[in-house]
This record gives structure tokens, C-alpha cells and sequence, in this order.
């Protein structure tokens, strides 16, 4: 955890563009949208993008530089720094009439002839000749070019850009990555091109290395709480349903140990338990397997096993003689593991073959639903908790994320009388699941976008009154701090409430991480988001992003030191 001094002091709301590596933990989805959030797929991700003169297609083109700094040239150059700037500006038309190596032989002539103390207009000479390089696809000489021009002017963001793109086509990605973090420093935002690339360039690290980072970690298993409310999500699980029976005598005492380990909460030993259970060949142990097989899998599915689940609920869903509410639940599973993984089609594929299995199974729709709005395919989202509701009315959860879903599509449509009788609406949520943390948090973050801040921070409160050991309403209501009024201190007090509750809390050392790194406290920060990968149960994309990001921040301030401060003073 951190504490709050120590700190340079942060005043006012964070920016945007400092925001952007926290972990926003949306309440609308709730658990749900936590559990599934790491693997949400962007459907605007482009295709397998082909390289443009060696420069992946969709960045554009960065320009030269024209004349800097200005100075006027007569017909008859009469001092170096002007014949200089004679050579450069014919360059520059050779560039633009596509003629690289002419106009690299004139940026060949200005940097001979400038003087040496004229640092600017040299660096601009080397940029404009690392362009011209560029475009020829000698990238070697373009990362020299661009070194030297950001030797002699150390903000040279242009430069800095042009080199990261030129270390990215090399494949020296943690060298890309720490340019174009030193861009978004100096220049105090991030465009959409600098987000684009870094991005890009993220998602290229995580696959080289995801792999030997996956090999050497140890998967931690989610807190209690957090599997007594998946477990909730499942009202028509066919083996979670036989924790609330009491007789299991007509089990094997085998899978009767195993349904005991799960009501005590030693989840830990569910896995083995159940292997244990699997593997005997005593025939009172065959009518029980698919069983087993599917507790298992979903605790490997807890656990980030997502190959040993995917195995076991493949095992179910090709069985012939399997249960229609067995095989059913394994393919609202797999279907959901599946949008983690950021493959949208096999899931919806598995969601419809269970409509076709069991068309009057509520869990169907209630998961899908949440598959839709992680889409932002909110009509299809508000069908689907409908169908949810409708066939088991007694479902909160379906319940209350209809109404979320009625209220994202009334923003979405601008319908006003739709988004009042949502507001509406919740008065009779809370009166029918009074001690449902969720329904407040969901109702204090539409109160949040209405700009009813004051109202929406006392439903957080209520929302931590109801369920005080649900670590996310604490990370909620830190969250909401920041996004109300920059309260940072009290930002930081909260989310460090919901790690003493939940200390497998990835959500919280991200987040802690992210306002620590914007602090300057860079060590600390890395220190937290190496905690966040030690707890996490996703393949930990995000959480490898976030060191390589904050480890590459710690080397923009050792690399530019006074200048990175100087240059953000700059509007």
C-alpha cells in the first residue's frame, strides 16, 4: 500500500492524459465487468496492418521541419548559418518531390557548413535527413540522425517520435516505448497518434514476453468474497445449485467432500479435490463426473487456467450423454472465457448453442447480456437482462443491470423520459434488494454522470455501508474522488481501504500504481504494479503494460531530468 506524503503534491483533477494508465473500475457492470474486463476485445482494432515505407499503415506521416529557427536568406548567403539554411530549404523541396537522395545530399551540405554552436538549426538538419532516411527504409541511419538531433536539443519531440518509430520497425520495442512516453511527457498529452503507437507498441511486448512471464507466475485464486459473488451470478448452475441442499446421499461421498470444501470456503482445494474425485475408476463415481469436470473447470477458470478449463468444458460440451443443464452452464462458461481471451465470435457461438440446448435458462442471457455491453451492444444488452428477469424474477443482478442497460440506451438515444424513469425505476430496486451493494453503486455512478456528485458520493457510502467487505465499492468511491474534484489524498485512502479488505486486489495496486507514478513517485509505482501481476488471474496484459510504462516513465525523468519539467511549462 502507500501512504499519502512523500509525494510532489497534486492539486485539481487529473488530466485525462494522466488518467490513462489508471485501471477504471466502471461500476455498472459491477463484478462482472471486473472479471471480464481484461479480455474486453476492440472492435475497432485494425486488421493486420501492412507497413508503409517501412512505418505501420495508420500513422501518419511525420512532417520535416520547414525553417527553425527562422531566418531570412537573401539571394547572396553571407553568413555559414545562412547558406546552411539555403541547403536545408532546397532539401526540403527535393523531399517533397520524392527525390530522398538528392534532398539527403543538400541536408549533407547544411550540417557541414552550420556552426556548431548554432544546436537548434543542426538538429533540425539531422531530423530533416533522418526523414528523408526514413522514407529510403534505412532505419539504422535514422536512429543515428535522430540521436544527434536530440543530443542537441533534448525536447525535440519530433525526433524522438521519428526515432520510436524507427526502433519499433527494428523491433527494439522497450527503446520505442521509452521515446514515445518521453513525447507524451514533454508535451504534457498524448494525441491520438501518440496513444496509437504507444499502444501498439505495448500489446508487441506483452506477446514476446507474456508467454515466460505466464511460465514463472503462480496463479493466485480470487478472494472469498469475490467467488461467493460469482457464484451468486449462476442461479442455474447444476452443481452450484446442490450447495443448498443438505442431503447427499445419493452422491458419491467423494463429490460430497468436494461440495462440503466449497460451502466451508477452502477453494483452494477444490482443484485437487476434484482431480482426486475424477481420476478414481469405482462405479459410483461415473454418474458424477461431468460434475466434477465442470466444478473444476470453473475453478481453473478462476484461477486463469484458461487451457485446463477450456479442456474440461470442451470434454463437457462434446460429451453425447451429458445434461442439457450441465452442458448448457459449460457453454455460457467457455462462451464467457472466450471474450477474455478477445475472441467475440466462438463466444457468442457457445451462447447460441446454449439458447439451442436450453432456451429457458436465465444464466444465458444474464452473462451474454454482459458479453453486449462490454460490445456496446446495449439494445442487445437490454434484451438480453429482460429475457434474464423474466424467467427468474428473483434475480437481482438480471435485474439491476436491465434498468443500467434501459439507462445506457437513453443516453445513447438522448431519451430523457427514458433516463428519468430509470431513475425512477431504482427506488423500486433498492426497495426489492435492499442489501444489494451493487444496486447503489450502479445508481451513484449514473448520479456521477448527471453531475449530481454530492448525491452520488453519499450512494457510494451506502453502497460500502451495505457490503463492508466488497473491496470494489471502496475502489469506487476512491475512483469517484479523482473524478469529482481531484481529491487525490482521499482517492488514495479509500482504494487503500479496499486492500485491506481484499488484498488479491489487482484492480487497487493498479490503481494506487498509476496516481503514484503521476506523483513522480516512480519506484513505488513500479513496486505496485509488480504487486497487481503477482495477484492478477488474466493473462496479465494489462498489468505487464503498466510496469514496462512505468518503468520507461522512471527513464524519461533520468534521461531528460529539468528538461521534461521545463518543456511541460510550455502551452
Amino acid at each position: 500500500m502507500t501512504g499519502a506524503s512523500g509525494a510532489s503534491s497534486v492539486t485539481g483533477p487529473l488530466p485525462k492524459w494522466q488518467l490513462a494508465l489508471a485501471v477504471a473500475a466502471p461500476v455498472a457492470l459491477g463484478f462482472g465487468y471486473m472479471y471480464y474486463k481484461n479480455g474486453k476485445p476492440n472492435r475497432d482494432k485494425p486488421k493486420k496492418s501492412t507497413k508503409e515505407n517501412g512505418v505501420p499503415a495508420g500513422d501518419k506521416q511525420i512532417s520535416i521541419d520547414i525553417d527553425y529557427p527562422p531566418t531570412k536568406v537573401t539571394s547572396e548567403p553571407e553568413t555559414p548559418l545562412e547558406k546552411a539554411q539555403k541547403y536545408k530549404n532546397e532539401g526540403n523541396e527535393l523531399f517533397k518531390a520524392g527525390k530522398f537522395d538528392e534532398a539527403i545530399a543538400q541536408y549533407n551540405n547544411a550540417i557541414e557548413v552550420c556552426p556548431v554552436e548554432n544546436k537548434e538549426a543542426l538538429a533540425t538538419f539531422y531530423q530533416n535527413r533522418a526523414a528523408a532516411y526514413e522514407q529510403l527504409k534505412k532505419y539504422s541511419a535514422v536512429k543515428a540522425d535522430c540521436t544527434k538531433a536530440i543530443e542537441l536539443n533534448p525536447g525535440y519531440t519530433k525526433a524522438l517520435f521519428r526515432r520510436a518509430r524507427a526502433f519499433e520497425y527494428c523491433n527494439e520495442l522497450q527503446s520505442a516505448l521509452a521515446d514515445i512516453t518521453t513525447v507524451c511527457s514533454l508535451e504534457n498529452r498524448s494525441t491520438s497518434l501518440t496513444t496509437m503507437m504507444t499502444d501498439r507498441i505495448l500489446k508487441q511486448i506483452y506477446e514476446q514476453n507474456a508467454m515466460k512471464y505466464l511460465a514463472n507466475k503462480k496463479l493466485v485464486m480470487p478472494n472469498n468474497y469475490f467467488i461467493k459473488t460469482y457464484i451468486t451470478a449462476f442461479p442455474k448452475d447444476p452443481v452450484f445449485s446442490m450447495l443448498r441442499e443438505t442431503d447427499y446421499s445419493n452422491i458419491s461421498s467423494g463429490f460430497a467432500k468436494v461440495l462440503e470444501c466449497v460451502k466451508e470456503q477452502k477453494y483452494d482445494d477444490v482443484i485437487p479435490l476434484c482431480t482426486e474425485e475424477i481420476n478414481k475408476s469405482e462405479p459410483d463415481t461415473e454418474p458424477d463426473k461431468m460434475k466434477l469436470l465442470l466444478l473444476r473447470a470453473t475453478f481453473y477458470l478462476l484461477l486463469g487456467e484458461h487451457d485446463a478449463a477450456i479442456k474440461d468444458l470442451g470434454t463437457i460440451i462434446d460429451s453425447d450423454t451429458v445434461s442439457k443443464s450441465v452442458k448448457t452452464n459449460a457453454l455460457i462458461k467457455r462462451g464467457s472465457l472466450f471474450m477474455k481471451l478477445e475472441n467475440p465470435d466462438k463466444s457468442f457461438g457457445d451462447f447460441e448453442k446454449a439458447v439451442e440446448i436450453d432456451p429457458e435458462c436465465c444464466d444465458i442471457y444474464h452473462h451474454r447480456g454482459q458479453m453486449n455491453l462490454l460490445m456496446e451492444k446495449v439494445e442487445e444488452a437490454r434484451e438480453d437482462f429482460g429475457k434474464a428477469f423474466k424467467l427468474n424474477p428473483s434475480f437481482e443482478m438480471a435485474y439491476i443491470q436491465k434498468f443500467y442497460a434501459d439507462y445506457r440506451y437513453g443516453v445513447a438515444k438522448q431519451d430523457h423520459e427514458l433516463i428519468s424513469d430509470v431513475m425512477r425505476n431504482f427506488e423500486e430496486v433498492f426497495e426489492k434488494f435492499p442489501n444489494c451493494s451493487e444496486s447503489y453503486s450502479i445508481y451513484a455512478q449514473m448520479l456521477s454522470e448527471m453531475d449530481q456528485c454530492q448525491k452520488a458520493d453519499a450512494y457510494f457510502a451506502k453502497a460500502i455501508e451495505k457490503e463492508p467487505n466488497n473491496a470494489l465499492s471502496y475502489l469506487h468511491r476512491g475512483l469517484f474522488q479523482l473524478q469529482w474534484n481531484g481529491n487525490v489524498e482521499k482517492a488514495i485512502e479509500y482504494i487503500n481501504k479496499a486492500l485491506e479488505v481484499d488484498d488479491k486486489c489487482q484492480y487497487g495496486y493498479e490503481t494506487l500504481a498509476s496516481i503514484e507514478a503521476q506523483r513522480g513517485n516512480f519506484t513505488e509505482a513500479i513496486k505496485l504494479f509488480n504487486k497487481a501481476s503477482e495477484v492478477g488471474r488474466t493473462p496479465m496484459e494489462l498489468a505487464c503494460n503498466m510496469v514496462n510504462t512505468a518503468k520507461d516513465q522512471e527513464t524519461v525523468e533520468d534521461r531528460l531530468g529539468d528538461v521534461t519539467q521545463n518543456f511541460q511549462t510550455v502551452s
